[in-house]
């Protein structure tokens, strides 16, 4: 596979890195439109094609895919002109802003048969991956309640770096740079995270969003601190469970953790993903009675870096794909609303005459 890199921050250095490392994956050239980020990201990998624009890129043409690490707003049309060009597309989530422009996206890759996928790195995670062979396997019989969490504390600690003074952290706080805040940066995460684990689709939401005070008058410089900082949500499951989902920055102790509660009539699981490891541990038989839980061995699994090489090769499509990553979006979209309007949404029945609230949302008649 010849892959094209669009955007060259600090996550193409992660993904290139994972990509140079899998047999028959050769990337060759890269488009930035900072010609000093551009020259050091290509010198650092030896990449000998460089563009600061997609259309020189494509003009070129020399590449079978493209991976896309462009800014969040930026997914949207780039992707849509690979696309165009025939291209595969690996796109960093979320796909876009909103569900309008996913669906888009996803409809466009979809027609032209390329293969598409979204960097949802959480599947990553073995123990998530056989977390959920368990499910569809009935090993923890009908699932009754699922909880999951996603706790970060970079607006506590400066582990990661200040956001008091980092562009790369303040604009993930305002709406005006194009954050749609914990909610849409790590919000899409945490709900792949419980729907995919726990074999299940979420179709009723109830959200409620926070923004806390972070500086006088809300605003550093140019940022007006205003993307939401906190969410908790109530979901319904199409299993027929009951959910409980949330995140936030404000997690003192927990620099970047999720953690995935499934409890069943049979049994249950957890799993918990930190930046030092992943595990898995389950309550089965008769350690239901006294509540005794233990570690569940669990094998590596591919990367999501792998099985997208490894379907442009075959032209076979694996997940997760646009489509899925769109009916997320589906989800945070009303989440926001529910937020306006204080009150539960069905992602069956909603629809712009429903949600006067944001009308960037079309009628909604597919279930995640």
């Amino acid at each position: 596979m010849r892959l094209l890199v669009l955007g060259t921050g600090t996550m193409a250095k992660n993904q290139v890195t994972n990509f140079l490392a899998i047999d028959g994956v050769e990337v060759v050239g890269a488009v930035d439109t900072d010609p000093a980020r551009l020259a050091e990201f290509a010198d650092h990998f030896h990449i000998e094609k460089r563009f600061q624009t997609l259309e020189e890129a494509i003009a070129w043409g020399e590449f079978d895919a493209a991976t896309n690490v462009t800014p969040d707003r930026i997914h949207h049309p780039t992707s849509l002109a690979l696309i165009a060009a025939g291209k595969h597309v690996f796109c960093e989530k979320p796909l876009a802003e909103h569900y309008a422009d996913a669906l888009e996206m996803t409809e466009a890759a979809e027609a032209a048969g390329v293969i598409n996928m979204v960097n949802l790195t959480y599947r990553n995670v073995a123990p998530l991956q056989r977390a959920r062979e368990m499910v569809l396997a009935g090993e923890l019989g009908t699932i009754r309640h699922v909880e999951a969490s996603y706790l970060q504390s970079w607006l506590v600690s400066r582990a990661w770096g200040d956001w008091r003074t980092e562009s790369r952290w303040l604009w993930r706080l305002s709406t005006g740079h194009g954050s749609n805040g914990v909610l849409g940066d790590v919000g899409i995460h945490i709900l792949d995270f419980a729907a995919y684990g726990a074999a299940t689709d979420i179709d009723h939401v109830f959200a409620r969003l926070k923004t806390f005070n972070k500086a006088p008058g809300g605003q550093i410089g140019e940022y007006l601190l205003d993307a939401n900082d906190s969410f908790t949500m109530s979901v319904d499951f199409t299993n027929g469970a009951l959910g409980v989902i949330h995140a936030t920055r404000w997690a003192t102790g927990h620099l970047n953790e999720l953690k995935l509660r499934i409890y069943g009539e049979r049994g249950s699981l957890e799993v918990i993903h930190r930046p030092d490891g992943s595990e898995l541990r389950g309550c089965f038989g008769e350690d239901i009675e006294n509540a005794i839980w233990r570690d569940i061995e669990v094998p590596a699994v591919l990367t999501n870096y792998q099985r997208f090489a490894e379907a442009v090769r075959t032209g076979k499509q694996d997940d997760p794909t646009f489509r899925h990553a769109a009916n997320l979006q589906k989800v945070i979209d009303l989440a926001i609303v529910s937020e306006k309007e204080r009150r539960e949404l069905n992602l069956l029945e909603a629809s712009e005459q429903d949600n006067p609230a944001d009308k960037r949302i079309p009628p909604l008649t597919v279930v995640v």
